[in-house]
């Protein structure tokens, strides 16, 4: 079977993913084979990435060995009845359809077809995405390597028993949003004391970078790094006071714990 990537489903993650895998060098455009329901989709990403556009799943299948199921989950059923006799152990599948178990995926398929299941966020539309894998039951550590090596192309790629999916829905998956809800609040905030709005926006923006950054590139526990801005009686310490008093970290808790359960709804169903 040739090496190439296959994509069922052409939208935004589907997109970012073909992006990291043209521009880390995992693959080149025509080792890369998509359908889309919609003819126009898979035009636009012929002409923007020079990619192999197919007519239907089937197609793919026949075409490709490592296939992302960059589908909605509503469409789950409908996809993996099409593929159901054509997906063989050589090939692996890459599911990223929230709420959809590698149970229900496996018991689908006529052969022990190797499974992996990856809950994906929308910043890797700029290569700095989170994603967490989850092997399924005939995934090995090749196939494992291989889903990586995927994933850390549009950024960082980590592996979690499926039993924390529902979490991983709740913190990284829904995460971006209430990022986008505080930078909203931080630029509003600099606006209301006076501060032209482009330049709270970008202020704010590059701060949560920033922060992000030192997070990730150092051993110390939040805390401290919080603890490292806050002088005794200065300005952050007044801020964060307010922030407390507000129940800020408890409407964030809350917030992934809501996320995370209506994962486990959605699965259910």
């Amino acid at each position: 079977m040739a090496e190439k990537f296959g994509f069922i489903g052409g939208g935004n993650m589907g997109e970012a993913m073909i992006r990291g895998l043209i521009s880390s060098g995992l693959a080149r455009a025509e080792e890369i084979v998509v359908s889309d329901p919609l003819p126009a989709r898979c035009d636009y990403l012929h002409e923007q990435y020079g990619i192999v556009r197919v007519d239907g799943n089937e197609a793919v299948l026949k075409e490709a060995g490592l296939v992302v199921l960059a589908i909605k989950p509503q469409n789950a059923d409908l996809v993996l009845d099409e593929v159901r006799d054509l997906a063989t152990p050589d090939h692996l599948l890459v599911s990223i359809m929230a709420g959809v178990t590698l149970d229900r995926i496996q018991q689908s398929l006529v052969s022990p077809v190797p499974v992996i299941r990856v809950m994906p966020n929308t910043p890797a539309l700029v290569l700095a995405g989170a994603a967490a894998l989850a092997p399924g039951a005939y995934a090995n550590e090749t196939h494992m390597a291989r889903a990586r090596a995927l994933f850390e192309s549009v950024g960082l790629a980590v592996v979690v028993e499926e039993k924390y999916m529902d979490v991983v829905t709740g913190l990284s998956g829904s995460g971006p949003a209430y990022v986008f809800v505080l930078l909203e609040a931080l630029a509003d905030g600099a606006v209301r004391q006076g501060l032209p709005h482009d330049q709270a926006k970008k202020l704010a923006a590059q701060t949560v970078l920033g922060a992000a950054r030192l997070a990730l590139d150092s051993d110390r526990h939040t805390g401290a790094l919080k603890d490292m801005v806050t002088s005794p009686g200065g300005t952050t310490a007044a801020g964060l006071y307010a922030l407390e008093k507000g129940g800020f970290r408890a409407l964030v808790m809350d917030a992934v714990g809501a996320a995370t359960a209506r994962s486990a709804e959605l699965g259910k169903k």
